[in-house]
Formats: structure tokens, sequence, C-alpha cells
């Protein structure tokens, strides 16, 4: 079991299922109230390690700088909602318990929510008790924060900064295809064919011999064979160009609205008579 004075040493670490699956980076420790126990850890989990799960340290681990759950990595990831604002209230821990029902030992947590101030179930890490005297109540540690040890005279201030990163998604598909489509196509061809022509020619002394050498009157049939051009069409495949899909990478911008949290330290507050009143200060310069 994990002591209030070793929480702050989970903080940080790499949380994984008893699988070896990575969870996230355990953020804050949440207290038992009534017993001062480690109870709850935030983890991150989401895309952008930006939403903090709960997940229950019960029979959890630390082994090689890795905090073991005994909880599955996606009940982690699925766990319900709740507001990481360093309290716990009974609604929030009465979700937590139910979702982690059949993992959690009935007894584990039991005295959250019943300390006699009233104060939340689930105290943060940030009010752990620690280095109380035997026998004495609790004592909570000055100066004690998340970001770093114990200290004496300081407490760290933290704010969460937007980190934005690109992930490649697919949005859609692009096919090409081809098919046959039939057209007329008309064209013009040269042709020519042959055409009687009737030729007379005198009697001269050159074809006089010719006309004479048969008989004085007679019938007679001459046949002349006419020829003509016909157009012949013939279809040939020839390749006429190659088509391939390519993409282009085009750069454009995308607007990102996110909320960050930061933490804010008011002036001072001074009681008694040790204090001494800024503006009377002032005057006696």
């Amino acid at each position: 079991m994990t002591t209030p004075q070793q929480s702050e040493n989970l903080i940080g670490l790499t949380a994984v299922d008893s699988d070896g699956g990575k969870v996230g980076k355990v953020g804050q420790v949440y207290l038992d109230d009534a017993t001062g126990q480690p109870v709850w850890v935030t983890v991150s989990t989401g895309m952008l390690g930006n939403r903090q799960s709960f997940a229950p340290l019960y029979d959890s681990a630390v082994r090689n700088d890795q905090l073991v759950l005994a909880v599955p990595k996606q009940m982690v990831k699925d766990a319900p909602s709740v507001e990481n604002d360093g309290h716990l209230d009974e609604a929030e821990i009465s979700a937590l318990y139910q979702h982690y029902a059949g993992h959690l030992d009935p007894s584990y947590g039991s005295g959250a929510g019943q300390s006699g101030d009233d104060d939340p179930a689930g105290r943060h890490a940030e009010d752990a008790v620690a280095g109380a005297a035997e026998g004495d109540a609790p004592a909570r540690a000055e100066g004690y924060d998340t970001s770093g040890p114990v200290t004496d005279d300081a407490m760290t201030r933290s704010e969460e900064r937007l980190r934005v990163g690109t992930e490649n998604v697919q949005t859609g598909r692009a096919r090409l295809r081809k098919y046959v489509v039939t057209e007329t196509v008309t064209t013009t061809v040269p042709v020519s064919h042959e055409e009687v022509r009737l030729e007379r020619e005198p009697i001269t002394d050159d074809n006089r011999d010719a006309a004479l050498s048969g008989a004085d009157i007679s019938e007679e049939e001459h046949e002349v064979v006419l020829h003509a051009e016909r157009p012949v069409v013939a279809k040939e495949t020839v390749p006429v160009e190659r088509v391939r899909l390519s993409t282009d990478t085009v750069t454009g911008e995308q607007e990102v609205t996110e909320q960050v949290r930061k933490e804010q330290i008011d002036e001072p507050e001074v009681d008694g008579e040790s204090g001494t009143d800024p503006q009377s200060r002032a005057s006696d310069r």
C-alpha cells in the first residue's frame, strides 16, 4: 500500500495496466479523507493526453519507474468524466466505484467522505498528510505541491500549455475508372469512278482501212467495263495516353480553440498585528 509520504513519488510516473499496456502519465494523487491513504490517481489519456481519467490505486505497484495498475487500460480510458479540481464529492466517488465494480475490494476506500469537518471525500494530494508525530493528529505538509518535493518557503504555480500537433487521417478515396463508349465519327474520303464518254472521229486516210474492214451494213455491239472506288473502313486499336492518380499536398491553416487552466496566487492575507499594511509602509517613506 502506498503511504501518503510516498504518494508524491507517483506523480510523473507512467501508468500501465497488468499487461504492460501504456495508459498515460500520473498527474495527481487523491487521498481517502478518513484514512489519509492514497486511493485514486489521475492519468492523462486521450489522443493528445489532455484528458485526466481517474484510476484506483487498489492492488497497484511501482516497478521500474512505472505504476502498474490492477485495472485494464480501456477501463481507465472509459472512466466517467470527473472534474479534476482537487476534490471528489460523494456523487463522483459513487460513479467511480460503480465503474470499477468487480475490480475493487468492497472495503477499499470505505472511509471516503466520512470526515468530521465535512470536507469532500477523496482529498487532493496537495492536502496530503505527512511528517506528523506518532499519536498526534496528522498535520499538512508545509509548502507541498504536486509538481515538486516538499518545500519550506515556496509553492510552485503551474499552468496548462496548449500543445497542438497533427495526425494523418483518411478523409476519402479517389478512384480512377475507364469504360467504353461508342461515338459516331464522320470523315471525307476522296474516291474516283469511271464514266463513259462517246468519242467521234472523222474518216481520214489514217483510219479509212479500219472503217472499211467490216461489212457495209451490219449490227455490232461494243462493251466497256466501268470501275469505281468505294470507301473501305477498317479499325485498329492504338494507345493514345497513360493516365494515373497522384496526390498533391496543399498546406493551409486551421484554427484550434481549447480551454487551458492555470493557477493563480492571491496576494498574501496577513492575520493579526504581525503584518504591516502596505499603505502604511508607503506613507512611512
